[in-house]
């Protein structure tokens, strides 16, 4: 009884992680089954279920993504033209790169643009002032060499749309794609998630307890300049239907060619748990020889994933309410779903043993705009660990997540570059190390981002 194993399997990973509250939906063969298991709040307990709104943080460039490929095929964008096309005001810290990054750089993290600019609540918070912010944005590679996941690519991609549609960035998101593809509980902002049932993200204290997140979301109320990047909230059923329509001929939206062109690998990754390449915003994986396309998010608490599987018209969805173990549920519950699904059972990789040499080398301090990673090596073991800058978090009057301790990883048997996790709530993350000409290390890939060499190391 497929609904009954996944119910089984849902409540005892939950109760074994620690995991307030969680909801999962899988499609098959146009069969939809779901399991939930838990409570919305540990202190407002309310049952989770299919209609349980959650943060789907990044899962929201998705939708982005698809509104601009209708946009695409209206010929009101046009993929390889320059990002000035449609937004003329814009400027970057690089006029060069400024001049040349266009619209698919954006969709495909290839415009060499950092993570994102931090939303500190205060001046003009919509897209307009983001962009207006961009300049103070540092630039990590020349448009279109290299892929690094950056949020403020997307939200810069959400004010082309409002460029080009004449709407706010939100309104045109509704006419363009949720209210066609009849996602009534797909929302944008605390006025429309409050009106209807929602879960609280839960972070571990330092003494074990969980506590609700504040901000509820990945940002605080009112940061409309994330909203294209990771702003939306939804449901396991409403995400079963946007699988649906990923999985369908565009119900009117936009062509069926169209979906599948968003499926089509536009760059190549390396040693990254995201997956194999980018398609246009899909993450794409290679499972034993299926074609998968996904994306994953986290917020505030709050985790969420979607993996489509087109060719055995096969979706599942996993959202959970707390950090950081929310992260290592839903890995789980995908991987369960395919192996008892599709028989596609996920491959063991196995670090080779620990090298001081090696570990000498990339021991350090790397960091992006608000977040540091530390590697460190005691003679025996190496270690990563990652967190938000302590000056941005003294400065918040927010909550921020907690970070993430030092935690074992260890080198794949590769070239020697690239890196797997074996512990904590990052276990399984994998990515590599870069180089210079001259061979020393420059950055580290984390999570699809490039952390680069501080200048001086803790």
């Amino acid at each position: 009884m497929p609904q009954e194993k996944l119910s089984e399997f849902v409540g005892a990973q939950a109760t074994a992680l620690g995991v307030p509250g969680v909801a999962v939906g899988v499609l098959h063969g146009g069969r939809e089954i779901y399991a939930s298991h838990g409570v919305t709040s540990v202190r407002t307990p309310l049952p989770v279920d299919e209609n349980t709104l959650f943060p789907l943080a990044s899962v929201s460039k998705t939708f982005t993504a698809t509104a601009l490929m209708r946009l695409v095929a209206e010929a009101k964008v046009d993929l390889d033209a320059p990002v000035r096309t449609y937004v003329p005001d814009l400027k970057l810290a690089d006029e060069e790169s400024a001049a040349r990054i266009t619209v698919l750089n954006l969709l495909n993290h290839t415009a060499g643009l950092e993570w994102n600019l931090i939303d500190d609540g205060e001046g003009d918070r919509s897209l307009a002032g983001l962009v207006a912010r961009l300049p103070q944005l540092p630039l990590i590679a020349p448009p279109g060499t290299r892929a690094s996941y950056s949020q403020a690519g997307y939200n810069l991609a959400g004010r082309i749309i409002e460029k080009v549609t004449g709407l706010p960035f939100e309104q045109a998101m509704a006419s363009l794609v949720l209210e066609p593809v009849g996602l009534a509980d797909t929302v944008y902002g605390l006025s429309e998630v409050m009106v209807r049932k929602f879960a609280v993200g839960h972070n571990r204290g330092e003494d074990g307890a969980l506590r609700p997140a504040r901000p509820w979301a990945a940002f605080k109320e009112g940061a409309r300049g994330d909203n294209p990047g990771g702003g939306l909230a939804s449901s396991v059923s409403d995400l079963l239907r946007w699988a649906r329509f990923q999985l369908g001929d565009g119900e009117g939206v936009l062509p069926a060619a169209e979906l599948r062109r968003m499926r089509e690998q536009t760059v190549r990754l390396r040693a990254s748990t995201l997956g194999e390449g980018f398609g246009i915003c899909w993450f794409l994986h290679d499972l034993d020889g299926l074609h998968g396309i996904g994306h994953g998010g986290s917020g505030n608490g709050q985790f969420a994933e979607l993996l489509i599987v087109p060719e055995r018209d096969f979706a599942v969805v996993s959202l959970a309410n707390a950090g950081p173990d929310g992260y290592p549920f839903n890995q789980s519950v995908v991987r369960w779903a395919l192996e008892h699904h599709l028989g596609v059972i996920e491959k063991t990789v196995e670090p080779v043993p620990y090298d001081e040499g090696r570990a000498r080398q990339v021991a350090g301090r790397y960091e992006i705009d608000a977040m540091n990673l530390d590697i460190a090596s005691d003679g025996t073991r190496l270690t990563l660990a990652v967190g938000i800058k302590p000056e941005i978090r003294k400065a918040s009057d927010e909550e921020m997540p907690p970070d993430y301790p030092a935690a074992d990883i260890g080198f794949l048997p590769s070239d020697g570059d690239e890196y797997i996790v074996t512990e904590g709530g990052l276990a399984g993350q994998r990515g590599y190390f870069s180089r210079d000409a001259e061979g020393a290390i420059t950055g580290v890939d984390l999570a699809g981002r490039l952390f680069n060499r501080a200048a001086e190391t803790p």
